[in-house]
Order: structure tokens, then C-alpha cells, then sequence
């Protein structure tokens, strides 16, 4: 009796307290909640920008941009990209972008070296616009910049593990799993990690699936380059062990042979 008891706690069904998301939520959200966390991504070294710069005389602006920029480290020649808006990449075919550099800065023809690491995509366009204003004399220039190659790699106990490409610069790690086809049945949702590298550090974060004060996680709104890792869980891997296995033959030949000595019992009386 003892081995099939012991059998029965191994190969019970997870605690739905283990798998059900967001608990706590009921009670957190009796009241609306008001959002103050940020999620505009912030260039990057690396990272590849398309930049739109037009004005009332676009002939001014020729050589800085044009449908397709041609651009690349130190104003060199193009560089491929995968696309950051499908909006962008629809209405253009092939895109190219200029790509910071180690140290942040990007190299455009006429206004040169420019510093945008740790702008928003806004920022940077109206960096740009200024730039533009005062070194080219033009008034108003309308200035837009994209994040052309943003996305977050996703490993371990996901359903379908991938490299996510990121369609807007509102993410969530909610998003991102569900282009994953969420957790894998195996997952330990109370322990997703996340690694994030911003101003050369790297920085570990842990988020809990299951209770509803992720959404208050620095981690919620990913980043482009964010590694997400979903570790699997130990009693998935005790239950699929070969002890495990032979502890629930046994327990089930056992109580075969339980109820037979029962029955024999009951029938000798």
C-alpha cells in the first residue's frame, strides 16, 4: 500500500496553483489600475534604424534619404534587415537602415556622426530634425525613424521555442509567448526568466506567470535583444523518469493483485 501511495503523489496531476496565470488578479483589479510603466524601446548599439527625413523642397534632402536609405557602419554600404513594422516593410520591399555603431552613434551622409543610443525612435527623429535644421538651413523638416531589426529570443519549455520579430515597440512577455504558442504543459511558470543587456550590463530578471503582479515586472514590456529562457519542471521530468514509470507499473500490477486477494478473501468466508 505503501509503494502505491508513493506512486500515486508522483504521478498526481501539477497543483492548478502551478498553471492558472494572473491569481491574485480579482482582488489587484477590484479598481482599475492606472499604467505607468514605459515600454518605448530605446536604441541600442546594434541596432538597424530607418530614417525618412522630407521637407517642402525634398531636392535639400536627397543625399541624407531616400524611399530605401542605403546606409551602414561609418556610412558604409547597405545592410540587410528583418523587419521592425510591417506597415514599413509592405509598402517599401526591401528595406535597408542605417546600424549604430559599438558606441551608439550612426553615420549619415552631410550631417555625419550622430549619438541616438539611448533615444526612443521619437527622440532621435527630432535629434535628426534639429541636425537637419541647423546644419542644412531647412525649416521644419519632417523627420521618422523605425527600429528595422528589434526581436527577443525565446528557449527552453516553450511550445514552439523562436526568435520573435517584435511588430511595434508595445511588447509584452504575454506577446512574445503567444507567437510561441504559449508555455509547454511541462513549463515552470513561476520562475521565467528574463536577461536584458542595456548601458554594457546585463541584467537577470524572474517573472511569475501565475501570479497577477507581473504586469508590475520592469521585465512585463520586453526590449528588442531581451532572452527569455522557460525552465521545465522537475516533477514533469520525476514523472516522465523510468522510475517513475516503474513505480506506476508496480502500483498498478499491485493493486490488481490487491483486489484479487480480496475478492479471494471475501469469497473463502
Amino acid at each position: 500500500m505503501y509503494i502505491a501511495a508513493t506512486a500515486a503523489l508522483l504521478t498526481s496531476c501539477v497543483s492548478s496553483k502551478k498553471i492558472i496565470y494572473f491569481q491574485g488578479s480579482e482582488e489587484m483589479y477590484r479598481e482599475p489600475q492606472t499604467i505607468t510603466q514605459t515600454y518605448e524601446m530605446r536604441l541600442k548599439p546594434a541596432d538597424q534604424i530607418y530614417i525618412k527625413a522630407t521637407c517642402e523642397q525634398p531636392d535639400l534632402l536627397q543625399q541624407l534619404t531616400q524611399d530605401v536609405v542605403v546606409g551602414g557602419i561609418g556610412g558604409g554600404g547597405r545592410t540587410g534587415s528583418s523587419a521592425y513594422s510591417s506597415n514599413i516593410s509592405s509598402s517599401m520591399g526591401s528595406v535597408y537602415g542605417y546600424v549604430l555603431d559599438n558606441q551608439g552613434d550612426v553615420h549619415l551622409p552631410v550631417l555625419g556622426k550622430v549619438h541616438l543610443a539611448d533615444q526612443t525612435c521619437e527622440e532621435a527623429a527630432i535629434t535628426l530634425a534639429e541636425m537637419i535644421t541647423q546644419k542644412l538651413e531647412i525649416k521644419d523638416p519632417d523627420v521618422t525613424v523605425k527600429l528595422l531589426n528589434a526581436r527577443v529570443s525565446v528557449l527552453g519549455a516553450a511550445k514552439s521555442p523562436r526568435v520573435v520579430s517584435l511588430s511595434s515597440e508595445r511588447n509584452t512577455i504575454l506577446d512574445v509567448l503567444a507567437q510561441c504558442g504559449d508555455v509547454d504543459p511541462s513549463a515552470l511558470r513561476k520562475k521565467v526568466l528574463l536577461f536584458r543587456e542595456a548601458d554594457g550590463k546585463r541584467t537577470r530578471y524572474e517573472l511569475d506567470l501565475t501570479q497577477a503582479d507581473i504586469f508590475n515586472s520592469p521585465a512585463f514590456y520586453v526590449e528588442q535583444n531581451d532572452l527569455i529562457y522557460i525552465q521545465h519542471n522537475k516533477s514533469e521530468n520525476v514523472k516522465s523518469s523510468a522510475f517513475s514509470t516503474f513505480l506506476s507499473t508496480g502500483a498498478s500490477i499491485l493493486g490488481v493483485v490487491s483486489s484479487i486477494v480480496a475478492l479471494t478473501i471475501a469469497l473463502s468466508k
